[in-house]
């Protein structure tokens, strides 16, 4: 794999954990985007605010670029195994704040990337899927362009 070292100078995080609102669409994909792309022994986890459930399209617009979650089902931040990410990437304001509150003791990173919500799409399954597709999207463009793991960097 091609170094993942930021502009910044910024190394590619050890332990990684997304969050959203319900661990079940932006988080997940992210969380199967970041494993394809960052250096293997990369630590990636994700998790929500509150319980959800899987959401089929998601795993529709993955195996469009060849990723799948698994047997993988939706986490809460309460479920988490291990406590510990150099960083933490938020996809929604709900889940930004309670990052916020969760670490305010902690000397952890937490960065908010917003991410639009595809579940406010309406239409036909081919426009619902369109909007899906846009989220992974942008989470493959912040993840794999090495240059979104600071504050510093707020842009695609």
């Amino acid at each position: 794999m091609a170094d993942q070292t930021p502009a910044a100078g910024r190394a590619t995080p050890g332990a990684v954990l997304f969050v959203c609102g319900m661990n079940a669409i932006r988080s997940p994909m992210a969380e199967a985007i970041a494993r394809s792309l960052l250096p293997q022994g990369t630590y990636i986890a994700s998790a929500g605010v509150r319980p959800g459930e899987r959401d089929p399209f998601v795993d529709t617009v993955l195996a469009e670029i060849g990723l799948d979650l698994g047997s993988r089902q939706p986490q809460t931040l309460e479920e988490l195994e291990d406590d510990y990410f150099d960083i933490v990437v938020t996809l929604a304001p709900e889940a930004h704040h309670r990052a916020l509150e969760l670490t305010r003791t902690q000397a952890v990173e937490v960065i908010y990337w917003p991410m639009p919500d595809p579940t406010v799409a309406t239409g036909t399954r081919e426009r619902i899927l369109e909007a899906y597709r846009e989220v992974r999207d942008m989470l493959k463009l912040k993840i794999g362009s090495g240059t979104a793991w600071s504050r510093g960097v707020t842009g695609v």
